[in-house]
């Protein structure tokens, strides 16, 4: 039989509205699975629980009764019950020491965790995310900063019009919101001091794609890396944006001269290549990083590299848009993660502290870490959709057995990280970010 499945309220952050699992997908799994769900409780949650209970779904505000336990973000030390299962976003797996004291607590109460992110295929692709909704209330929430920063100093554009991601009542509104701009750049133009306006897009995976669908929005041009190397951007004037997406060859030069690219062997030794990314900054007025980095890969912006842009007068970057969001990570002066209600910061060159807003001397920082709660509904949907598939195993599955005989799917057993209380094989190596902690 089944285990009973609960779907836990979001208490970690204040602004996050989303759900793993929407009504109609769980209305569909208690009708064909027959599993037993409840739902607890949420008066932030995007879809309301009346909407729960009309898809026929009891709401509690318990979920004592519940075995697995199926969230999303990470799970407040206090919630953990004995010997439970948890299906969530841990934030561990890099030995992310902020959650360190969460992932300690969870194996003293020989809890079992089991990851989206290690939610993979054979070759180690992520099965189960948020899509392109990152880049999508990314590159708004980034052309919103661009406005707003270009405003403080003195220069009117139409970007000034677009709001935050939030502030929409869902994409279409905000996808209109852009478009609304566009037309005004291709009727009246650009300042002379923005022409062209170049907007650089790290990356060109999912999150890369939906930013470049709101980007798209607007009159575009686009452009090589060795076209803005070398001066040659094609653009009509004033009238349209420049976008430019840079890949892995983009953004490194192998260490040893005359040594050809190879992307097999970037990602196999990242040492073999050096940060070249540098090179295009002067010539961006923001940057959008969609680009998933780990400590063996050189950094796409250091310090250095803003430290020494901002020697003199105004550059042209004004604006980072760090969709990837990894703390002093692939992008260095990405130094905090923020939230919708306070979400840029001035990276202070003369400092390196965060000053809040966009006032000061250093590029304006967007890094908010949970920017699909900015479109809550349609990303929750996207996100459910493809959850859906996994519930009925995780549901069923016998967690009093040995982990070797635990019988999941292998890309959900690949991504059980910690078994009634101990480190599974593969994830051992916490323990060592455990003690640091």
């Amino acid at each position: 039989m089944a285990h009973r499945i609960g779907l836990r309220r979001e208490d970690m952050y204040a602004w996050e509205r989303r759900t793993p699992l929407v009504p109609e997908d769980l209305r569909r799994l208690a009708e064909e699975e027959g599993l037993e769900i409840v739902v607890q409780s949420s008066d932030k949650r995007a879809f309301g629980d009346q909407e729960y209970r009309e898809a026929g779904l009891p709401v509690s505000d318990t979920l004592a009764e519940c075995p697995v336990i199926v969230g999303l973000k990470e799970v407040p030390a206090h919630v953990f019950e004995d010997e439970k299962v948890y299906v969530y976003f841990s934030h561990t797996i890099k030995g992310q020491s902020a959650n360190m004291p969460l992932l300690r607590t969870a194996l003293q109460r020989r809890c079992t965790i089991l990851d989206y992110e290690r939610i993979v295929d054979e070759n180690n692709r992520r099965l189960i995310f948020f899509g392109n909704y990152a880049g999508l209330a990314g590159m708004i929430d980034t052309l919103w900063t661009l406005g707003r920063r270009l405003l403080w100093e003195g220069i009117e554009t139409p970007l000034a019009a677009i709001e935050q991601a939030s502030h929409y009542a869902d994409l279409d509104e905000a996808k209109e919101a852009v478009r609304a701009v566009g037309r005004q750049i291709a009727a009246k133009g650009l300042p002379d001091g923005l022409d062209p306006l170049v907007i650089g897009i790290a990356g060109y995976g999912n999150v890369s794609k939906g930013a470049q669908e709101i980007l798209d929005l607007l009159p575009v041009t686009t452009c090589t890396p060795a076209d803005l190397l070398s001066g040659t951007v094609s653009a009509e004037p004033g009238r349209s944006v420049v976008k430019v997406v840079f890949t892995e060859e983009d953004t490194v030069l192998p260490v040893e001269s005359g040594h050809a690219f190879d992307l097999h062997e970037y990602y196999e030794y990242p040492e073999r290549y050096r940060a070249a990314f540098s090179r295009y900054l002067g010539a961006m007025h923001a940057l959008v990083n969609c680009i998933y980095w780990e400590p063996k890969y050189p950094r796409l912006v250091t310090r250095a590299d803003i430290r020494g842009l901002y020697d003199g007068d105004q550059p042209t970057l004004r604006v980072i848009g760090d969709i990837s969001c990894d703390v002093e990570g692939g992008v260095e002066v990405t130094v905090k993660a923020t939230e919708p209600d306070d979400p840029v910061y001035v990276y202070d060159v003369a400092t390196g502290d965060p000053l809040s807003g966009v006032k000061g001397q250093g590029p304006v920082v967007m890094a908010v870490d949970i920017l699909p709660s900015e479109l809550p509904r349609e990303a929750s949907t996207y996100f459910s959709g493809i959850l859906r598939a996994y519930v009925p195993a995780i549901a069923a599955a016998d967690y009093t057995v040995s982990f070797d005989a635990l019988d999941l799917p292998p890309e959900l057993k690949r991504a059980v990280i910690a078994y009634r209380g101990s480190l599974t094989p593969g994830y051992e190596g916490l323990a060592e970010y455990l003690k640091a902690a």
